[in-house]
């Protein structure tokens, strides 16, 4: 067996999956408005967010269905007709310098905990693919799961999904999705890290889940264990 830092006993032929949020688990606050303004400007952002002023709040008070629909209304205001490669170059950027600037040393010290036993990390995300990719990258995960968004013929971004927003029960899903992939040989243990209600569902369904938010037991996933802060 291998002993967790938090005292969890693992055997060390039992396949092990830790999944990390990223936004406001492994950094500090959002990223998707900074990566915006990266890329089209703060001006831009400015005015695509005055625009959709009330979704943008609805959704941010409601979540669920309204704030995917909100966000997705908001990229395609913002992203469509723009160069998928030239956005890509610009996102890993992009992810690095936020990575460096907004990391919290405590998730990513118990991120590195899990390489060193050789368990197979993932980024989950409801944050652009573009950019998540790039974090699993730096970090050595073994997998990055975020938004993914729509490629017309032309090589051109359309703005829109492609498939959903990687929030809440899609969280889920995709993990799912991805760990059947990996064919382990039996049930894996799975760490869930999160900080905010998109990610119960993930923490919900996990061997070991914990809640990273800083509202601590005011926050929406209360009713999971906490670390301590850093």
């Amino acid at each position: 067996t291998k002993a967790c830092e938090t005292g969890t006993m693992v055997e060390s032929s039992t396949p092990t999956v830790a999944a990390f949020d990223l936004d406001g688990t492994l950094t500090e606050g959002g990223s998707v408005f900074k990566w915006l303004r990266r890329l089209t400007g703060s001006p831009a952002v400015f005015r695509a967010s005055l625009r959709l002023a009330v979704p943008l709040l609805v959704g941010a008070l409601r979540s669920g269905a309204r704030a995917d629909a909100a966000k997705e209304r908001l990229f395609r205001s913002l992203l469509a007709g723009r160069n998928v490669h030239e956005v890509n170059a610009a996102s890993r950027e992009f992810a690095l310098e936020h990575l460096a600037r907004k990391g919290r040393p405590l998730v990513l010290a118990r991120l590195n905990w899990h390489l060193e036993q050789d368990h197979d990390v993932v980024i989950v995300s409801a944050s652009p693919q573009m950019y998540v990719d790039e974090v699993a990258h730096v970090l050595q995960a073994s997998g990055a799961l975020g938004t993914r968004l729509g490629v017309d013929p032309l090589e051109k971004l359309t703005g829109g999904y492609l498939g959903k927003n990687c929030r809440g029960s899609e969280k889920l899903r995709r993990l799912t999705e991805w760990i059947e992939q990996r064919n382990y040989a039996g049930e894996p243990v799975i760490f869930a890290y999160g900080n905010s209600r998109g990610d119960e569902r993930l923490l919900g369904a996990a061997t070991h889940p914990y809640n990273m938010g800083r509202l601590g037991k005011l926050g929406a996933l209360r009713r999971f264990p906490r670390v301590a802060r850093d």
